[in-house]
């Protein structure tokens, strides 16, 4: 098993050092699920929210949310994120909403931490925006799809 990188030889937390990391290409994509009752996932499909296009708020914020993973997470460098796509796809059956992020950069770190924040600010967005109609809403199966670019490769997840 491969060391933690968020921890020195003294086991004290501590920044990560991408000083002398080659800038590369680095992707992330990332995908969660929120599931709802079919009344709300209605409402969310047609626009009828009471407080408007659910699924347009939710793109802007999962946005705004890879743009400040850093600010979020303590130990996150802030990078220049070259490129975001939120898409959001419904499951009639499982009455649920799918988040998939890809995030993009050039630079010395992966993008995995803002690819995953970006789907949980847009799930928790959908939830914010449906709550008055459904508190019983489930944000869930949030996790890193694929990973490009960097030192150690590609990552691609299987289908557990």
């Amino acid at each position: 098993m491969k060391p933690l990188t968020h921890f020195d030889s003294a086991g004290q937390a501590h920044m990560v050092d991408v000083g002398d990391k080659p800038a590369t290409h680095r992707i992330a994509v990332a995908r969660g699920r929120i599931t709802m009752q079919p009344e709300t996932l209605q409402r969310v499909q047609t626009g009828q929210a009471q407080k408007g296009d659910v699924i347009a708020v939710a793109r802007i914020a999962a946005i705004q949310g890879a743009k400040r993973t850093s600010e979020l997470i303590p130990l996150c460098h802030p990078i220049q994120i070259t490129r975001i796509a939120v898409e959001f796809d419904v499951d009639a059956d499982a009455c649920a909403v799918e988040c998939t992020a890809r995030v993009e950069t050039h630079g010395p770190t992966g993008v995995e931490m803002e690819a995953l924040t970006a789907v949980q600010v847009g799930l928790l967005t959908i939830y914010d925006m449906c709550k008055a109609a459904d508190r019983g809403m489930v944000i869930g199966e949030v996790r890193l799809l694929e990973k490009h670019g960097g030192r150690s490769g590609s990552f691609v997840a299987g289908d557990g």
